[in-house]
């Protein structure tokens, strides 16, 4: 009868731990610098007049936090880039540029480096959006003024495609992919609930999500993403159109004390057209197919 009894209790404690709802939040202390170690890997495919063109990209970065100081639902972090590279398989063959490369005729690398502890600010919501992204436009303009070989239109063009990579609303959706995993309400395991987001680089894309708790130890947070990615109509005088789709999956494990994300692995795989304005590189414009395959790994060390 004890036995019976015991067995009771213990069913009937897994099943409260089971409904118990759970508050998902940020909780950083004021000082504290967290690190996200974030590893992208992309395979893209286009068909060009017929040719089929593979291009493999990976990009490898390293981005500080540091809380500068919080109240009851925000942070206000200092944000500053430890470590960028990139590395490309072209048709043509392979491209590579690091910040931490010490050569002055790869202006590229250069300017990587130039961008490493140039700190601006950010402010994050305890369910780990981004509400705004500053001071990173000015930041780009004063890390291209250091370059004095760049004038006139090639450094309105470069600020441009540094603005498109690292500006504020990239990073903004760069982020978040990896940090607005959290629901607004207390979940029990099991849950779910929607998050959407933007993406707003080369290729602007709503991106739905539906997130579950599937675990919680007494570590960590575990989360499972699945969802869909669908790019946004570029205004009509852009020199470039997607039209693309595609779904996306997302595994995450966030520390229960801190809510950080210590490990995150996302796959997206996305399809479409590509469409080309007239230009003196494509007279009369162009609209060929385009496809990638990607996945992301994130840490916090």
């Amino acid at each position: 009868m004890k036995y019976l009894f015991n067995l009771f209790l213990l069913f009937f404690a897994a099943i409260s731990c089971q409904g118990q709802k759970l508050k998902l939040v940020l909780n950083l202390t004021k000082g504290n610098t967290y690190n996200m170690v974030t590893t992208t890997k992309s395979a893209i495919t286009q068909t060009i007049n017929g040719q089929v063109n593979h291009i493999d990209v990976t990009v490898t970065g390293t981005t500080a936090f540091k809380v500068l100081s919080a109240d009851d639902s925000l942070y206000y972090m200092e944000v500053t880039y430890k470590f960028l590279t990139m590395k490309m398989q072209l048709p043509e063959g392979p491209v590579s540029f690091d910040s931490e490369k010490r050569d002055p005729a790869d202006l590229m690398s250069s300017m990587l480096g130039a961008l490493i502890d140039k700190p601006f600010t950010a402010t994050f919501t305890r369910s780990g959006k981004i509400r705004s992204v500053n001071n990173v436009e000015r930041m780009i303009s004063s890390v291209l003024d250091g370059f004095q070989e760049i004038q006139g239109v090639q450094k309105e063009e470069l600020k441009a495609k540094f603005i498109q990579s690292f500006g504020s609303n990239a990073i903004k959706g760069s982020i978040e992919m990896s940090t607005a995993v959290f629901p607004e309400t207390p979940v029990a395991r099991n849950d779910k609930w929607t998050i959407n987001t933007t993406l707003q680089s080369t290729m602007k894309a709503n991106v739905a999500m539906v997130y579950q708790l599937t675990d919680a130890t007494t570590a960590s947070y575990i989360i499972h993403g699945e969802g869909s990615i669908t790019t946004i109509p570029a205004p009509p005088d852009a020199q470039m159109k997607y039209n693309m789709k595609g779904t996306m999956t997302s595994d995450v494990k966030a520390d229960r004390v801190t809510g950080w994300i210590t490990e995150s692995k996302i796959k997206q795989s996305i399809g479409g057209t590509v469409a080309i304005k007239d230009n003196p590189d494509a007279p009369g414009g162009a609209t060929f197919p385009m496809s990638m395959v990607s996945e992301t790994v994130i840490t916090d060390r």
